[in-house]
């Protein structure tokens, strides 16, 4: 299943990598583009991107038909670190490009029109096909694309059946932006889920493959399981021979007004409440 985001196609089911290091992290990646996964995210502060680079040379897979994400951490947000960071993840990735490059958190330090000032630059230099950014609320998403506009084609954040992100979803979908779900089995408490497993049931289907297909069902919405586990990685992808009734995409919405968020940290900013 592929959207179309900006002119871009992007693959709606990713590989998220994130803990993936070493040579755990190399094969499971290759293990996952062997599966057909075209759609992996990482990040510098992952530790990981040598070891997707590797991954992605050695599978064989053309690198024009793989969607590589990657972030750059709050830290190094300045004009001149975006520039540095970008170039040094290209070099970690192997590739001329990214497909996607986020900003990871919201800096409260460096100003957004300065970072994206940067990030404007790496799209135009071809260094990234689209740019984006990752875990920013509303009132951020509005100044980057109203006050500093920004040709933005995503927000990166936590979204499963038990968390809302309806206010972030909607300006999203108005921008032309996808919505990328991190997180999107809740690390596992879909699982317990009566409702889940009964609909996973009448489909031959688990509750997390049901979670997922949820997401990709819903319009500009990609989600990035994140597993270290092959048969799992194998079954976060069997989700691309059923659908969800009308009726069952609203029954599994309704969960979401628990707003279970899972990550909280201090780096986040206030979240919107749906």
């Amino acid at each position: 299943m592929i959207i179309d985001v900006k002119g871009v196609q992007v693959p709606a089911l990713g590989l998220g990598t994130y803990s993936l290091q070493g040579q755990q992290g190399v094969e499971l990646v290759r293990t996952a583009l062997d599966i057909g996964y075209r759609h992996i995210d990482t990040a510098r502060m992952y530790g990981n991107e040598a070891e997707v680079g590797r991954a992605v040379q050695d599978s064989g897979v053309d690198r024009s038909d793989i969607f590589i994400t990657t972030k750059i951490w709050p830290d190094d947000l300045a004009y001149s670190d975006v520039k540095r960071c970008a170039d040094d993840s290209l070099g970690n990735l192997g590739t001329d490009y990214v497909d996607l490059l986020l900003i990871h958190w919201p800096s409260k330090k460096i100003p957004l029109d300065e970072t994206l000032t940067a990030f404007a630059e790496i799209k135009a230099a071809g260094k990234a096909r689209l740019i984006g950014v990752s875990n920013f609320n509303t009132a951020l998403m509005k100044e980057a694309v109203e006050q500093c506009g920004a040709d933005i084609a995503c927000n990166q954040v936590e979204y499963h059946p038990l968390l809302s992100q309806r206010p972030v979803l909607d300006l999203a979908r108005g921008y032309g932006m996808m919505l990328t779900a991190y997180k999107p089995v809740a690390e596992g408490h879909v699982l317990e889920e009566p409702l889940l497993n009964r609909i996973g049931e009448s489909h031959g289907k688990t509750a997390a493959q049901v979670s997922l297909r949820w997401l990709i069902q819903q319009q500009a919405v990609v989600a990035i399981p994140k597993t270290g586990n092959v048969a799992r990685c194998r079954e976060n992808f069997d989700i691309f021979d059923f659908e969800l009734s009308a009726d069952e995409m609203i029954e599994i919405t309704a969960l979401t007004s628990r707003n279970k968020r899972l990550l909280d940290v201090s780096l986040g900013p206030v979240w919107d409440v749906p």
